[in-house]
């Protein structure tokens, strides 16, 4: 079952994607960077038909933060999207995941090594063709109520993933940040700090790993400030409608 394309009449969805790619190309410009910022449509409590909307204007990478509904959505949308799992993951929900989402590109909340061992057991499982890229998420502002391994515990879980897990692929780092910091940036200059202490224990190239930082309200200053992916939802969708 597949979904029917917006009529042209109504595109109020690939009107704001394109807002919102255009603000992006102007904060790369402030920034003085060359480095291309991908844009993650965040689709969480969206039907399936704002999604396809989004798709036929030409964006593929989207982002969802619960598994079921996921799973729910992929099958009815084309099959070369990039769906990036931007939600807690549960370890017992792990499996489900991947073996559900084929166009599953990347897990962009790994925060400890049980996770990561966990995916690359199924990763080898499943015999992907691809490894499957994978994100630390650091909790950059120390809130309890947030997920995420301590900026101190990054360099260890990515060594761990870089020399147990070969079936994954450590993509960057990423971080939620907290509810108000647009204007006062710590969280992002955290992750960036974080991003060299990596690269340095790897032995790459700080550039080499993403900086998934940003998100509606503050993903211009997050680009400023280096990111090079940003999760973006109610300001390409609309408000989210958590009533279901």
């Amino acid at each position: 079952m597949s979904v029917q394309s917006t009529p042209a009449t109504d595109k109020a969805v690939a009107r704001a994607l394109k807002d919102v790619a255009a603000r992006i190309d102007s904060a790369v410009k402030r920034s003085g960077r060359t480095q291309p910022v991908r844009l993650v449509a965040v689709s969480k409590t969206k039907p399936a038909e704002a999604i396809q909307e989004a798709y036929d204007a030409g964006h593929r990478d989207f982002g969802e933060n619960y598994v079921q509904e996921l799973l729910d959505k992929a099958p009815l949308l084309p099959g070369d999207i990039r769906w990036h799992f931007i939600g807690h993951l549960q370890s017992n929900k792990a499996r489900a995941l991947l073996e559900g989402v084929a166009g599953l590109a990347c897990v962009q909340t790994v925060d400890s090594a049980k996770l990561a061992d966990r995916l690359n057991r199924i990763a080898t499982d499943l015999q992907r063709q691809q490894k499957l890229g994978v994100m630390l998420q650091v909790n950059t502002s120390g809130e309890e109520s947030k997920y995420g391994c301590a900026p101190g515990e990054a360099v260890g879980l990515a060594q761990h993933i870089a020399g147990a897990c070969p079936a994954l692929q450590l993509a960057g780092l990423m971080t939620i940040g907290m509810p108000d910091y647009s204007s006062r940036p710590e969280n992002f200059t955290c992750l960036v700090e974080c991003r060299a202490q990596v690269a340095a224990a790897l032995g790459v190239s700080a550039d080499s790993l993403e900086l998934s930082m940003g998100m509606s309200g503050d993903f211009e200053q997050a680009v400023e400030m280096g990111s090079t992916n940003v999760r973006v939802g109610s300001t390409i969708f609309g408000a989210r409608d958590y009533s279901k």
